[in-house]
C-alpha cells in the first residue's frame, strides 16, 4: 500500500488530493497540523480518530504539530452548534491542556510531536492586526457555513466573536506554516479559511483532510461525553474492553477502520469477507479490536487480563454466544436502572429489578451494579445481565 492510500484510509475528503500526492512525492517532511480546543479534561476514542491519523503521518516520517487552542478555547468553537457556545476560563483551559499533553502520547511518538499553543502568536496580535485579518472575509461568506446559516434563518443569535473563530483558526495555519491540516467533517469551513489566508499571506495553501465523526456506543449519535455514549481512553481496562465487546457487529467494522493502527485495509477486507461468509465468528474480531485498544492505553498485561476475564465468563456460561438486542427510551435523557431492566424484559417489574440489584445479581458490561438509584444516560449501549441466564445488549435512546 502506498503512502496516499494509507493516508486516505477512513478519511472523508481530501482537498485537494492531487496537491497532497504531489507533496508526498516531493520527498520532504510535511508539516501536519491538527488543532484541539481543550474543552474537556478527558479524551475519548472519538478524539483519537484524528490523533490516529496524525500517528500515520508520523510513521511516514512527517512532522506532526499538535495544536492546543488555548486562545481559541476562550472564544468557543461554534462549529455544529445551534446556540452560542460558552467560552472557557483561562484556568479551565490550562488544566485541560495539561491533561491533553499527558494523554496524547499514548498514541503519538513524543519525539516526533511538536506541541503548539496558539496563544503564542495571538498574544502578540493587537486589535489593529485582528481587524485587518477580519477584512479578509465577508459576512456573506460566513453565512455560507451551515450552522451559521440555520441560526440566522431561524432568528437565533450569532455573536460577533463567533465570526472571528474561523479566522483565528485559519490564521493558526499561517503561523504554523502548515502543509496539511486535519479536522472533523464539521471543521471543513474553518480548514478552508486556513487555505484562503495562507494564500493571502503568500504561503502555499494547506491540503485539507477531513475525518468522519465517530459514532458512540449507540451507533447513531456522535461519541460525546454529554450523551453518555463514550469510551474514555483513561477508563479502567475491563470497562473499556467490555464496552468494545458490547458494540454491534456492524459498528465494530467502523471502529476498526477509524481506530485500528495494527490492521491494514487489505487485511480488514479479508476479515469482513470471512465474517460475512460465516467462516469466522465476528466476536473473535471484536476481541482482537478490544485487545489492541486496551493495549494502546493500558499496556499488554492489562489487555490480556481484560480478555482473559471476559473469556472465562464465556467458558463458565456466564455470557451467551448470542444475545438479544433491544432499545429502550430514556425520559429526560436518563433512565433509572430498574426501569431499564424491566423495559428490556430482563425482569418482570421494577420491584424485581430492585431485589436483584440488592442480591448482587445485576451486571453492566461485566461490572456489578450496586447503586439502586443509578440512571443510564441516553446514548449508552451496554451488555446487561440479570442472574446467570438473562442477558441483553441494550441501547438507551
Amino acid at each position: 500500500m502506498n503512502a496516499l492510500d494509507e493516508i486516505k484510509r477512513g478519511s472523508e475528503e481530501i482537498l485537494l488530493e492531487g496537491e497532497l500526492n504531489e507533496r508526498l512525492g516531493a520527498g520532504r517532511s510535511l508539516r501536519i497540523k491538527a488543532g484541539f480546543d481543550p474543552t474537556a479534561p478527558d479524551l475519548h476514542l472519538g478524539h483519537t480518530v484524528l490523533i490516529n491519523k496524525l500517528r500515520q503521518f508520523q510513521d511516514l516520517d512527517h512532522h506532526v504539530m499538535f495544536l492546543i487552542g488555548d486562545f481559541t478555547g476562550m472564544i468557543g468553537d461554534p462549529s455544529g452548534k445551534n446556540v452560542t457556545r460558552q467560552p472557557l476560563s483561562e484556568e479551565e483551559i490550562r488544566d485541560n491542556a495539561r491533561t491533553y499533553e499527558a494523554q496524547i502520547y499514548k498514541i503519538l511518538d513524543q519525539e516526533k510531536t511538536e506541541i503548539c499553543f496558539n496563544s503564542t502568536w495571538w498574544k502578540c496580535m493587537d486589535a489593529a492586526g485582528l481587524i485587518k485579518l477580519a477584512a479578509q472575509h465577508t459576512v456573506a461568506r460566513m453565512l455560507e457555513r451551515d450552522d451559521f446559516n440555520k441560526r440566522y434563518k431561524s432568528g437565533q443569535a450569532i455573536a460577533i466573536h463567533e465570526f472571528l473563530y474561523p479566522l483565528v483558526q485559519g490564521y493558526d495555519s499561517v503561523a504554523m506554516k502548515a502543509d496539511v491540516e486535519l479536522g472533523g467533517t464539521d471543521q471543513k469551513f474553518n480548514l478552508l479559511v486556513g487555505r484562503q489566508l495562507q494564500e493571502h499571506f503568500g504561503q502555499p495553501p494547506q491540503v485539507v483532510l477531513t475525518m468522519p465523526i465517530l459514532e458512540g456506543l449507540d451507533g447513531v449519535q456522535k461519541m460525546s461525553k454529554s450523551l453518555g455514549n463514550t469510551i474514555g481512553i483513561d477508563e479502567p481496562p475491563r470497562e473499556m474492553f467490555g464496552k468494545i465487546m458490547s458494540l454491534s457487529d456492524t459498528l465494530m467494522w467502523r471502529y476498526y477502520e477509524l481506530l485500528s493502527l495494527d490492521t491494514g485495509l487489505q487485511e480488514l477486507t479479508v476479515m469482513q469477507a470471512r465474517a460475512d461468509a460465516g467462516e469466522a465468528n465476528p466476536r473473535d474480531f471484536k476481541v482482537r479490536l478490544g485487545r489492541e485498544i486496551v493495549t494502546r492505553f493500558h499496556g499488554a498485561a492489562a489487555a490480556e487480563d481484560a480478555v482473559s476475564e471476559f473469556q472465562q465468563r464465556f467458558k463458565k456460561g456466564e455470557l451467551p454466544e448470542d444475545m438479544p438486542e433491544c432499545e429502550v427510551r430514556a425520559r429526560d435523557g436518563r433512565l433509572p436502572i430498574t426501569n431499564l431492566l424491566k423495559e428490556a424484559a430482563l425482569t418482570k417489574s421494577t420491584t424485581e429489578a430492585r431485589r436483584m440489584i440488592e442480591q448482587g445479581a445485576v451486571r453492566m458490561n461485566g461490572e456489578r451494579v450496586e447503586d439502586l438509584s443509578l440512571k443510564i444516560d441516553a446514548g449508552t449501549t451496554g451488555i446487561f445481565q440479570v442472574g446467570k441466564r438473562r442477558f441483553a445488549r441494550v441501547t438507551v435512546s
